[in-house]
């Protein structure tokens, strides 16, 4: 292909990055800050609060979360029996400060989620609640939802109980240190036990044929002046702590199953011709996936510390789309299922972040006493799939965007270098017009379209030839291809 110079955008400044950081929550209409009237609800519902009577500060919960994360959902304490194990997880009690119905509630389903961007966290609840008095913070007594859950020697789920109480946690670990501690020796046997329980959970996919999926992740870092982009492979402590979570959320899914009540995370079975393209991709990239090989065994083998396999990580995650909440309401379980984990699933271990959670906590533990579902309640459940769908495709539009834009900040400064690539769609014709081809570096978290021809699963040299912040794009061409 012939060089030709591309006339680059006027790079942006770190001071007008934050303008267009700003701009994106005006563009998106993302919430609002709360308004003193909500403020001050919080701080009623704090002053009021009644602790749980059940006293269970007496566990030795730990909170194991990012580094400086203050909006801590769960806590656990690990126990290993003469016949298996017993999870105790604790989940924060925001049904204890939100009242259904009230003020804090309505306002709540009116953000749905919290929002993630670059610059700042814009929070579902009032921080005094969500940061503070709400979060399994340590050495402070908080009331929570204590989770037993009971499972055999090889991991697979027996009894559940569920209560409401006041604990106590006794430390707040992150992964990364955590993970130094138990690679070095360390006899801290909750890290021994949760990396032990975790990879039996792990195991328990694979009959089922599900895969959880831990993608690495895209994340911007200071660099000097700038920044830069890395891609952070979960360490396998994180891997183990969302195993935690998920038997918890297929636990909760079990319970109100069997009650005929209750809302769940679904999603539907990728269509055959999806997995017999994907089929065709694996073996384009190298790595092929047998048919005698179910898709969870497949992915659970795959190192995505190599740049293709990581593609093909990627690639799998596309598969399944269409994921929703649905309202139990007499369906076959079948048509309840989340089909990436190949078992029915429902978001219950995140109430500080995510609206639908304190209503299945909710539900889960008047199931559990024996009493009646209010019918405020069996509304508000009613209403959750249109406020969680609309709050995801919210959240999901400013994430894409902030993305997009902090790609094409860090990349500005390097338009007409070149980098290795891995082709994922060429380019083609629909409908009358072209399409771009769409690549993913090898060497940065980017995926992007580029121009040329190439063949999908091929590693090809391409150089950037346009990064503009203020439209959020960037595009490449291709230089050669390499395999």
């Amino acid at each position: 292909m012939t060089d030709r110079r591309i006339r680059s955008p006027r790079p942006v400044p770190a001071s007008d990055l934050a303008q267009l950081l700003l701009g994106l929550e005006t563009e998106f209409e993302v919430p609002a800050p709360f308004d003193e009237a909500t403020l001050a609800a919080a701080e009623a519902a704090v002053a009021n609060l009644v602790l749980p009577a059940e006293d269970a500060t007496g566990i030795p919960f730990f909170t194991i979360d990012p580094e400086g994360a203050t909006d801590l959902d769960q806590a656990m304490y690990l126990e290993k029996t003469g016949d298996g194990y017993i999870v105790n997880y604790a989940i924060a009690d925001v049904p204890a400060f939100v009242e259904l119905g009230g003020a804090l509630d309505q306002v709540a389903r009116d953000r749905g989620q919290t929002y993630y961007l670059p610059h700042r966290k814009i929070t579902l609840h009032p921080p005094l609640i969500s940061e503070d008095q709400g979060s399994l913070l340590p050495g402070q007594i908080r009331p929570a939802f204590h989770w037993k859950i009971s499972l055999d020697q090889q991991g697979a789920l027996g009894a559940v109980e569920l209560k409401r109480v006041r604990i106590k946690s006794r430390a707040q670990l992150d992964y990364a240190t955590a993970q130094q501690q138990l690679d070095g020796g360390s006899k801290d046997e909750q890290l021994a036990l949760l990396a032990e329980i975790g990879a039996l959970r792990i195991e328990q996919e694979r009959p089922r044929g599900g895969a959880s999926l831990n993608l690495p992740d895209q994340e911007i870092e200071p660099d000097g002046d700038g920044y830069r982009l890395v891609s952070r492979v979960p360490l396998p402590l994180e891997d183990h702590n969302a195993q935690i979570s998920l038997l918890t959320g297929i636990a909760a899914a079990r319970l109100m199953l069997d009650s005929g009540v209750g809302i769940l995370r679904t999603m539907p079975q990728p269509e055959e011709q999806s997995l017999q393209e994907f089929r065709a991709q694996t073996r384009l990239l190298g790595q092929p996936w047998d048919e005698g090989i179910s898709y969870g065994q497949y992915l659970h083998a795959l190192d995505v510390s190599d740049p293709k396999q990581l593609v093909i990580m990627h690639r799998a995650a596309s598969l399944f789309r269409g994921a929703d909440y649905h309202v139990i309401n007499g369906q076959p379980e079948a048509e309840m299922i989340q089909a990436a984990l190949a078992a029915p699933y429902a978001h219950t271990t995140a109430p500080l972040r995510r609206l639908v959670d304190r209503f299945v906590l909710l539900t889960c533990h008047l199931l559990t006493t024996g009493e009646s579902i209010p019918d405020e309640l069996k509304s508000a459940l009613e209403q959750l799939p249109a406020l969680m769908r609309e709050s995801s495709a919210a959240a999901n539009r400013v994430n894409r965007a902030s993305l997009d834009l902090m790609e094409a900040y860090v990349l500005q400064s390097r338009v007409g270098e070149q980098f290795h690539a891995i082709i994922l769609q060429e380019q083609g014709n629909g409908q009358g017009k072209a399409s771009e081809g769409q690549l993913q570096l090898v060497d940065l978290p980017v995926t992007a379209s580029f121009t040329g021809t190439a063949e999908p699963g091929s590693l090809a040299t391409v150089k950037l030839v346009h990064a503009d912040p203020q439209r959020r794009r960037i595009s490449f061409e291709i230089v050669a291809q390499n395999s």
